[in-house]
């Protein structure tokens, strides 16, 4: 399954924050997009998720117009959202949080113990505290179950928004080595990502996102290389 962007604006009432955004990820992909802060990374992966809408342009999953789909819808579809800030159910359990990532796709529910499996081989940990109250979990062990409760729904592409902030290096290392488990297992990776370094390795391709529009594109390991984006990204 493949996601295309096309000429995509949105923003926050009369604030506009994209601008003509157009990007691609083919079947199998690993397309990171980097960006300062304010560049409407976030802005981005919500108007493609539905949970936000766009004011113009275009998104089309596996070649269907989606731009006006729900997030349901979008779920349904085979769209997967990891969130900045996770958005986890405190109150409940680290196993009621990822079954609940079963809830509105058909072949996930049926599959939810397949999905169980393959989330406890990514993170351990997440097995080890399964009983646990998520919102009692350290922010590395949050993330693992945003990470875990999105693969849940069987995602044929997934969305991944910051999931290294306020991470150790070691538990970052451990989030970014899942996903390319994932993605190597077929599913298309889109990450916004300030970690310009560690998301540029992993990419097979790039994009940079500057005041809401992409400025420039390339491999991962072309960008990683560009004088510009080490001088702006990476202070080198």
């Amino acid at each position: 399954m493949d996601l295309r962007i096309e000429q995509l604006s949105a923003g926050y009432g009369k604030v506009q924050v994209l601008w003509d955004v157009s990007l691609q990820v083919s079947a199998g992909e690993f397309v990171a997009v980097i960006g300062a802060n304010g560049a409407g990374k976030t802005t981005l992966l919500r108007t493609v998720s539905g949970l936000l809408r766009p004011s113009g342009g275009r998104v089309r999953l596996d070649g269907q117009d989606v731009t006006r789909a729900t997030p349901t819808r979008m779920v349904q579809l085979g769209l997967g959202h990891v969130p900045e800030g996770r958005e986890l159910f405190a109150q409940m359990t680290v196993r009621e949080n990822l079954q609940l990532g079963t809830a509105v796709r058909a072949e996930a529910k049926q599959r939810q113990a397949a999905g169980l499996e393959q989330v406890y081989a990514l993170f351990p940990r997440l097995e080890e505290r399964g009983s646990q109250l998520a919102g009692t979990l350290s922010g590395g062990e949050q993330q693992m179950l945003a990470v875990g409760r999105a693969l849940m729904g069987r995602p044929e592409v997934l969305l991944v928004d910051e999931p290294s902030l306020g991470l150790s290096p070691k538990v970052t290392q451990t989030v970014f080595g899942a996903l390319k488990a994932v993605n190597a297992e077929g599913v298309a990776v889109l990450l916004v990502e300030q970690n310009v370094a560690q998301s540029l390795t992993l990419a097979d391709r790039a994009y940079v996102l500057e005041n809401g529009a992409v400025v420039q594109e390339g491999t991962g390991a072309a960008l990683l290389a560009d004088p510009g984006v080490r001088s702006a990204y990476l202070a080198l």
